[in-house]
C-alpha cells in the first residue's frame, strides 16, 4: 500500500469560524487585501463579520470586489497592482470560487521573489516560488478552493480557462461557515452542490487516485447521496434546505476539494470549460452535464469503482442502469443539456485537446476523434 498526503490548510469547520479565529491574521501583518465579487460576500454576511473581525484585531484592510464569475487573467493584473499599491501583507478571498482562485493569483503576484512570476499569464509557464498568506472564506458549497493549491482564470487569448497551482498557492487559513450560503438564489446552490459532487466523483475514478482519497471521496459522495432529495425538492417546491442538509453540502465541497488537490480532475473538467466559455454555462452545471457522458465512456476500465461509486451516491450499478439513473437525477436538478451542431462539436473537441492534464487523468484518455464523439453526445 503507497500514497502519499499533504495538506497545509489549517481548516476551521465551524459556526462563527471568522469571528472565533480571525486573531490568527496578526501573525501575517496588519495590512490584508479583501479579494471578493460584487454580491455574495456582502450579500451573505461575511464581508461584514471579516470587516469586523479585522478592525477588532487591528488590521487595515482594501476591498477589491470586481472579481467576475470567471476570473480573467486582465482582471487578476488589475487587482494584484492595487494589492502592491497597498502594501498587502495577506489576502482574504471572500466568495465562491471565483474569489478564491482570484486570491491565490493575486497572493502569487504581489509576492516577493526572484523569478516569481509577475504577470497573471505567467502563472501557467513560470514556477510560482512564493505567495502570500491567503484566507479562504468560501460562501458557497461547491468548489473546495479553499482546500486546494489549484486556481482557474479566464484566458480570452486561448478561448478558455487554466488552471496553475503548486505547494506555494495552498490557503494558509479555510474558515468554512455553512451559514453564508443561505441567501444563495436557487440555481446557485444546486450548481454549486453538482460541482462539489464532481469533484469527489472525479477524484475517485481518475488515475491518480489513492486509498486515502478513496476513502474521503465515498464519504462525501454518500453525504451528497443524502442530500439529493431535499436538493430536488428545493428546486421543485423552493422548500427551504435545511442547517444540516447545508453543512453536509459543505462538507462534501470541503472533502472535494481535498480529495482534487492530491489527485486532479478528468476531462469532465477539461471539456466543461467550452461550455462555461462559450454557453454561459455555469462551471458546475457543465460538469453535471458532462459527468454520465464521461461515465458512460469509462465504465468498462472502471469496473467495480464505478460501481462503488454509484452506490454510495445511492444508485444502481453501472450494469443496472445506475449511470442512467443519475443522470435523470441530474436533469431534475438542472434541467436540460444545451444541443450543439456538428461545427461546435469539432471546435469543442479540438479545444478540449488544451486541457492535456485532465485529459491524462481520465480512465480512458480520450483523443481528438473520442472528444469529437462525446461531444457529439450533445448534438
Amino acid at each position: 500500500m503507497n500514497f502519499s498526503f499533504r495538506m497545509p490548510v489549517q481548516v476551521y469547520f465551524e459556526q462563527d469560524a471568522v469571528k472565533k479565529h480571525i486573531e490568527q491574521l496578526t501573525e501575517f501583518g496588519k495590512k490584508a487585501f479583501i479579494v471578493t465579487g460584487c454580491h455574495s460576500a456582502q450579500a451573505s454576511g461575511a464581508l461584514d463579520d471579516v470587516t469586523e473581525a479585522l478592525e477588532n484585531a487591528g488590521i487595515k484592510c482594501k476591498l477589491f470586489n470586481q472579481i467576475e464569475n470567471n476570473p480573467s487573467v486582465e482582471t487578476i493584473d488589475r487587482a494584484s497592482a492595487i494589492a502592491k499599491d497597498f502594501g498587502a501583507q495577506m489576502i482574504i478571498g471572500i466568495g465562491g470560487g471565483s474569489p478564491l482562485d482570484s486570491s491565490k493569483a493575486i497572493a502569487v503576484l504581489c509576492a516577493q521573489a526572484d523569478g516569481n512570476p509577475q504577470k497573471a499569464t505567467e502563472l501557467f509557464a513560470t514556477p510560482v516560488k512564493a505567495a502570500l498568506p491567503v484566507v479562504a472564506i468560501p460562501t458557497t458549497a461547491g468548489t473546495g478552493s479553499e482546500a486546494t493549491q489549484y486556481s482557474v482564470l479566464l484566458r480570452h487569448d486561448l478561448g478558455t480557462k487554466v488552471s496553475f497551482g503548486n505547494k506555494f498557492t495552498f490557503p494558509a487559513i479555510a474558515m468554512v461557515d455553512a451559514k453564508y450560503t443561505k441567501v444563495l438564489p436557487v440555481q446557485t446552490t444546486i450548481n454549486t452542490a453538482v460541482d462539489a459532487c464532481t469533484h469527489c466523483l472525479e477524484g475517485f475514478v481518475c488515475n491518480r487516485s489513492q486509498i486515502f482519497t478513496d476513502s474521503l471521496a465515498l464519504s462525501a459522495l454518500k453525504e451528497f447521496g443524502r442530500c439529493i432529495p431535499a436538493l430536488k425538492d428545493f428546486v421543485k417546491e423552493n422548500k427551504k434546505l435545511s442547517d444540516e442538509i447545508r453543512e453536509k453540502l459543505m462538507y462534501v465541497s470541503l472533502t472535494g476539494g481535498l480529495v482534487i488537490s492530491h489527485t486532479g480532475v478528468t476531462a469532465v473538467h477539461g471539456m466543461g470549460y467550452c461550455f462555461t466559455y462559450f454557453k454561459q454555462i455555469p462551471h458546475g452545471k457543465a460538469n453535471g452535464f458532462l459527468t454520465p457522458v464521461l461515465l458512460e465512456f469509462t465504465k468498462e476500465k472502471l469496473g467495480k469503482k464505478l460501481d462503488l461509486a454509484l452506490e454510495a451516491l445511492g444508485f444502481a450499478d453501472a450494469g443496472s442502469g445506475g449511470i442512467l439513473e443519475f443522470k435523470h437525477e441530474l436533469e431534475e436538478l438542472l434541467g436540460k443539456s444545451p444541443v450543439l451542431t456538428e461545427e461546435e462539436c469539432k471546435k469543442y473537441a479540438t479545444l478540449s485537446l488544451i486541457q492535456s492534464g485532465s485529459l491524462a487523468n481520465t480512465a480512458v484518455v480520450p483523443g481528438k476523434d473520442e472528444l469529437f464523439n462525446l461531444w457529439k453526445s450533445f448534438a
